[in-house]
């Protein structure tokens, strides 16, 4: 294996730190306050001990040039930069048998406050605030005697472990990542991806904050917070910058002097908050926004098989309602909405073939790519159509928990990063008392954690908040328009789309192996949100937007996080259900206190026009466009909140990014709620350990979410069925005897991916896996190809990809293309795309087995049980036959043939501290295990 430090040399080229050797002396390091002795320990802690968290590599994210240096070439870590790595890591190989005497081991101890003697120092950046850190994590634990103390806290101990984060997702959010952190590939298709999602001039990012004042006592409240928070955080920019201590990556990336202390982190400003927040909402909150994915599949349907049946095979595969879906709410609650309507007299179909994306990049000078390698500085974020996949949570209800009071595990899948992108703090003052995590840049409340005597988290939902709207083009001056006119047609009017730009150059002293570069990214806007395609419709030339319900509404959501961290707000389940629904993003959130499990769906959901079809693009005409649609505010009427999905004291949720609840469809572009899900891992484990009168306890639901984080999803429920066809009659090719030998034993084991001794680094049944990864992309196009045709084939491929495995490795002869999901390796979460759903029907449908739903057609084999057999001994064969360094080519961090390198989790460096690989495990960045024994 190629050495870790090496790892995509994405962060800083060690010629650039031995260069800056001659400088480290003139830096200084951050002062050390004296260690405190008094006790900050909490006495309105309701959790009794029973609360954990754990979020790696750990809680410091700041590192000076010294620190850096150090790393680099001694290998030494700051304090608290890693130290919850291991304990994250090591429950892969120690969930079996787990007991709550042993939580401990590997979670945080998550009480507020600070007992006497773990105080490991004090800080007092104003006279109404306290910061305190604790020794075994280092987290702040930040009291104000005032409300705008607090917010200052927090801002100055944010600054104090994200800084540079912070300042790399403030350029993001602007579209100028490349210009601040350089033209790395992967910095400039994150800032392409983000600036298609979320542009804004800097009037749109003032009127945000603006408009808050204008939103009621708690508008006025979180104008107020948000200015007491940009304030902390520009007092320690001053404190770094006077003390010499500022993040040394400032240094390394060419932005401050180190001799002369020139340049260095720029104030904040309260549009810098919007701006983080609507990179996090498009990554995080968002849903919809596919129907032109899903227009194609259809469109590539009807001229396969013709409209009828074309239309059967679209619905089919489009799996919005199925009946054989794994549920949140699995107790037959009916929540409708997104369903086609039976008037689709406003869908707006593209001609064939007419379709175009948008580009957002214009004037590019220089190099386009750059050094072998070079990734970028957040690689492994993805907004827009790279689906995302993320976050779990098993709850348990008192009725069913071994103590009689509710029981969660969960948390959000944010990704790995060195630092992460979030933080954990612990915020009490006037009206505010929570603990948890946050995400840089935006940490003035907890946004996911815990409070005196509750507990919440969050999975995204994906529902669609976006439209798709073909709005006809026109020439102000009557001419003749075409698919590249600048003007289209609003309620009789022919208006100029809006110019949205920015212009970006890097230059090659940046150390992200570039050479010198610009360009400018642009966006254009309409009435019905950012053109995103453009084609034609009945030969007329039409702009395809992109509205999205929650756009130029990023702060807007802060009000339901403000409520999250009020005790008060919080203190029954009614009122969690309250402050969720004042959250616009897409999010499923659970709750739990002493008594009451909870769940609600959030999300700016709009009311539809009669006629307007979510699942497809829709006629830019006013009786087509959402109920009340203001589009100079962009709002519009939507679900009541009773309309929502939601539940309280159900036996148990789940949730993994799977379907909420009967009838209440997915995102038009999201085809994944079909009968296999991720979410299937953790319900069938719990209706195990439920059955019969059973119980939970704490340990027992970490070993349910362990357990499912690593089996692999495809091995436990779908190679039962491709077994069966397999041994419907005697296999004598000794090769593939042996395969599928191999392949029954690690099914019957449990399909995990898990290894044979802690640290050996080598899987059990590693060689039947090795085939199964190989022969998954195989199986999948031979048994559907042939009948859907090369361009549906490909079609169904660009709305949902064929695989999502730990290494992304596998791309066999899918077609259609490699998902950028599918094809980014060691990013943990997996399994949540995949084509496993279509096989499972399939296969069960050529069995001869009970099918609610069934495909159309039968496809592997054309529905023959001899054909589909000899379809899969001919791909098997050819999967047993690919070496190992084939299924699991090489990489910036792997050799080829590695496979548990290829899985293993990477925290990707955003700054100059590098951490190690950890083995994969399919589970929350950020993760809690809870239970209150006690409450107000």
């Amino acid at each position: 294996m190629r050495p870790h430090l090496t790892h995509r040399r994405r962060a800083f080229r060690l010629a650039v730190v031995t260069a800056a050797l001659a400088t480290a002396l003139a830096v200084g390091s951050p002062p050390v306050p004296a260690i405190g002795s008094t006790t900050t320990a909490a006495t309105d802690d309701y959790c009794l001990g029973q609360c954990g968290d754990i979020l790696p590599p750990g809680e410091n994210g700041n590192a000076t040039l010294i620190e850096i240096l150090a790393h680099k070439t001694l290998g030494t870590r700051p304090p608290h930069s890693g130290d919850q790595l291991d304990r994250y890591a090591n429950l892969v190989y120690n969930y079996a048998g787990l007991t709550d005497d042993q939580l401990s081991r590997f979670f945080d101890d998550a009480a507020l406050g600070v007992p006497a003697g773990q105080v490991e120092r004090t800080e007092r950046p104003r006279s109404d605030v306290t910061i305190v850190r604790d020794r075994a994590t280092g987290v702040p634990h930040i009291t104000g005697t005032t409300r705008a103390g607090t917010m200052y806290g927090a801002g100055y101990a944010g600054a104090e472990d994200r800084l540079f984060v912070m300042d790399l997702m403030r350029h993001l959010g602007r579209g100028q990542l490349t210009s601040f952190a350089g033209g790395a590939p992967g910095n400039q298709a994150l800032e392409q991806s983000v600036w298609r999602n979320s542009p804004y001039t800097e009037a749109d990012l003032q009127a945000q904050v603006d408009r808050l004042r204008t939103q009621g006592t708690r508008g006025a409240q979180l104008y107020d917070d948000v200015a007491s928070y940009v304030a902390g955080v520009n007092r320690y920019i001053a404190d770094c910058m006077a003390g010499r201590y500022c993040p040394g990556e400032y240094v390394l990336s060419g932005h401050l002097d180190a001799i002369t202390n020139a340049g260095g982190p720029q104030p904040f400003a309260p549009t810098d908050l919007i701006a983080i927040a609507g990179v996090v909402g498009g990554l995080f909150g968002g849903g919809g926004g596919g129907e032109m994915q899903s227009a194609l599949v259809r469109i590539a349907a009807r001229a396969r098989y013709g409209a009828a049946e074309g239309d059967r095979v679209w619905t089919a595969f489009r799996a919005q309602n199925d009946p054989e879906t794994v549920l949140t709410l699995h107790d037959g609650q009916s929540f409708p909405y997104g369903a086609a309507p039976a008037d689709t007299s406003g869908v707006a179909l593209p001609d064939a073939g007419s379709v175009n994306a948008e580009p957002v990049v214009y004037d590019r000078t220089g190099s386009a790519g750059a050094t072998a390698g070079a990734q970028g500085v957040l690689p492994g974020l993805h907004i827009g159509a790279d689906h995302q996949g993320m976050s779990n949570a098993v709850v348990i209800s008192a009725a069913k928990s071994a103590t009689g009071h509710p029981i969660a595990v969960f948390g959000p899948q944010t990704g790995y990063f060195s630092p992460q992108l979030l933080m954990v703090q612990e915020l009490r003052g006037p009206g505010i008392a929570a603990r948890g995590i946050a995400f840089a840049g935006l940490n003035l409340y907890v946004l996911i954690g815990r409070g005196l005597d509750y507990s919440w988290s969050a999975t995204s939902a994906e529902q669609d908040i976006t439209d798709t709207y073909a709005v006809p083009l026109c020439e102000p001056d009557g001419r003749p328009a075409t698919v590249r006119s600048t003007a289209y047609r609003w309620h009789g009017q022919c208006l100029p789309m809006e110019v949205l730009e920015r212009r970006n150059a890097w230059k090659p002293t940046l150390a992200d192996g570039t050479a010198a570069g610009s360009y400018r990214l642009q966006a254009l806007r309409t009435k019905y949100g950012l053109v995103a395609w453009r084609g034609t419709v009945g030969g007329a030339p039409v702009a395809f937007t992109s509205l999205r319900s929650t756009y130029r509404h990023e702060a807007d959501s802060a009000i339901g996080f403000q409520m999250f961290n009020e005790p008060d707000a919080m203190a029954t389940v009614d009122g969690f259900q309250r402050a969720a629904g004042a959250i616009g993003y897409a999010f499923n959130w659970f709750y739990v206190n002493s008594r009451d499990t909870g769940y609600f769906n959030s999300g700016l959901d709009p009311v539809r026009a009669s006629g307007a079809d979510p699942n497809l693009p829709v006629r830019a005409d006013t009786a087509y466009e959402w109920r009340d649609f203001d589009p100079d505010a962009n709002t519009a009427a939507y679900l009541s909140p009773a309309q929502h999905p939601h539940g309280v004291n159900q036996d148990y949720f789940i949730s993994w990014n799977n379907k909420q609840a009967k009838d209440y469809s997915a995102a038009d572009g999201n085809f994944s709620f079909g009968p296999v899900q991720r979410a299937d891992l953790l319900d069938v484990r719990v209706r195990a350990a439920l059955a019969g009168g059973g119980r939970l306890d704490r340990a027992g639901t970490v070993r349910v979410a362990e357990d499912a984080a690593v089996t692999d999803l495809r091995g436990e429920k779908v190679l039962g069925s491709l077994l069966r066809v397999l041994g419907s009659q005697p296999v004598t090719d000794p090769a593939l005897a042996a395969a599928v030998t191999e392949l029954t034993a690690w099914r019957d084991a449990g399909a995990k991916r898990i290894e044979t001794a802690p640290g050996s680094k080598v899987y059990r049944h590693a060689d039947a896996i090795r085939v199964f990864d190989a022969w998954w992309p195989l199986l999948v196009a031979a048994a559907f190809n042939a009948d859907l045709g090369d361009g549906l084939y490909a079609s169904l491929v660009g709305a949902m990809q064929v695989n999502e495995s730990p290494s992304g490795g596998q791309q066999g002869d899918s077609g259609g293309g490699a998902s950028p999901n599918e094809a980014q390796p060691h990013k943990g979460s997996s399994f949540q795309y995949g084509w496993w759903g279509y096989v499972d029907k399939d296969l069960r449908s050529v069995l001869g087995d009970p099918v609610a739903q069934p495909l159309p057609r039968r496809f592997c084999g054309g529905g023959d049980p001899a054909a589909c057999r000899q379809v899969l001994l001919s791909t098997l064969g050819r999967a047993a036959a690919q070496p190992a360094t084939q299924v699991y080519p090489a990489d910036a961090t792997c050799a080829a043939g590695d496979q548990w390198c290829a899985d293993a989790i990477a925290q990707s460096p955003l700054g100059g501290i590098t951490q190690p690989l950890i083995a994969w495990q399919n589970r929350p960045t950020y993760q809690q295990v809870v239970s209150f024994p006690a409450g107000r």
